[in-house]
C-alpha cells in the first residue's frame, strides 16, 4: 500500500540518514544515492512494487535491481523504511564485522535481487529474469534502475535489443537521468545523447518523468506496459538532490564534506545537529 503521509518530510530524514551512515562509513557516492531516492521511495513506499514483506521469497513477487549499485545505500535505507532491513543492518555499513557494503550483494539481504556494482550488467540480469517469469507463466514484473554513465556500456544494448526479441512487457527500466556521470557531464563526454530515440529505435516503448515527484513516479511507473514491449522510463534527476552544495555538482561523485562551508551546507539542509556530527 502506498503511504500517505508527508513523503517530503520522509525524504529529508532519509537523505539525512543516509548522509550519516555515509559519513561514519568513511565513504559513499552521496550524490547518486539522492538524485534516485525518491524512484526507490515511489516503487517501495508508493506501492508500485508488489511484494509481501513476511515473504521475500514468494514467487510471484515483483522483482527490483538497482543496477547502479554505487547508490546501494539508498536501497539500504528504503529497505529499513519499510521494515525489510533492521537498523543495526544499516548502521552496519563498511564497519567491521558489518553485514553490507558498498554495493548490493545477495548475500546482504533476501530483499536484494542481484549482486551490481560492475556497471552495465543490470538490464541483463532483469532481462534474464523477466524471461523466465514469462515462461513460468507469472504476473510479476521486474524493475531495473540504471545510471547514465551505465547505459553507454554495450551489454546494456545487448540486453536491450534481446528484451524487444523476447517481447518482455513484464520489464521496466528507469534511467536515473541527472546528465552526470561520475566526474562530468554527459553531454560532454559523448554528446547530447537523445536517449528517448534510440531506445524507441530498438523497440521499446518510452516514457519521462520528472524523477522528483514522487505521485507521478507512483502513476507512471504502475502503468501497464504496450503489450510485447518493455519500458523504458527517462527520470529527470538532480545528482545530489536536497543539499544544494552538491547539486549538479560532478565534483561530489564520490566525496564527503571536510570543510567548515560543506559541513554547514548539510547542517542546514538536512537538520544534522552538532551531536551527530560528532558521533
Amino acid at each position: 500500500m502506498a503511504e500517505k503521509k508527508d513523503s517530503k518530510a520522509i525524504l529529508k530524514e532519509l537523505r539525512k540518514q543516509i548522509f550519516l551512515t555515509g559519513y561514519r562509513g568513511g565513504m559513499a557516492h552521496l550524490a547518486s544515492c539522492f538524485s534516485c531516492l525518491e524512484i526507490l521511495y515511489a516503487l517501495y513506499a508508493g506501492g508500485v512494487l508488489k511484494i509481501d514483506p513476511a515473504n521475500p521469497t514468494w514467487e510471484d513477487r515483483d522483482r527490483f535491481i538497482l543496477s547502479k549499485g554505487h547508490a546501494g545505500l539508498a536501497l539500504y535505507a528504503m529497505l529499513v523504511h519499510k521494515g525489510l532491513m533492521t537498523e543495526v543492518e544499516f548502521t552496519s555499513y563498511l564497519q567491521e564485522g558489518g553485514i553490507i557494503g558498498g554495493e548490493p550483494c545477495l548475500r546482504d539481504s533476501k530483499w536484494i535481487e542481484a549482486t551490481t556494482g560492475s556497471l552495465g550488467h543490470g538490464l541483463s540480469f532483469a532481462v534474464g529474469i523477466a524471461m523466465a517469469l514469462k515462461l513460468k507463466g507469472s504476473s510479476a514484473k521486474v524493475y531495473v534502475l540504471l545510471g547514465d554513465g551505465e547505459i553507454q556500456e554495450g551489454t546494456v544494448w545487448e540486453a536491450a535489443i534481446s528484451a524487444t526479441a523476447l517481447k518482455l512487457d513484464n520489464l521496466v527500466a528507469i534511467l536515473d537521468c541527472n546528465e552526470i556521470q561520475k566526474m562530468d557531464f554527459v553531454d560532454k563526454t559523448i554528446g547530447v545523447p537523445y536517449w528517448q530515440g534510440k531506445w524507441e529505435s530498438f523497440g521499446w516503448q518510452v516514457d519521462d518523468v520528472d524523477g522528483h515527484n514522487v505521485e507521478a513516479l507512483q502513476d507512471c511507473l504502475s502503468e501497464v506496459n504496450e503489450k510485447d514491449k518493455p519500458r523504458f522510463v527517462i527520470a529527470h534527476t538532480i545528482k545530489g538532490k536536497g543539499v544544494s552544495v552538491m547539486e549538479q555538482n560532478p565534483n561530489w561523485h564520490f566525496k564527503l564534506p571536510k570543510s567548515k562551508k560543506e559541513k554547514a551546507a548539510f547542517t542546514q539542509d538536512l537538520g544534522i545537529t552538532e551531536a551527530e556530527w560528532e558521533v
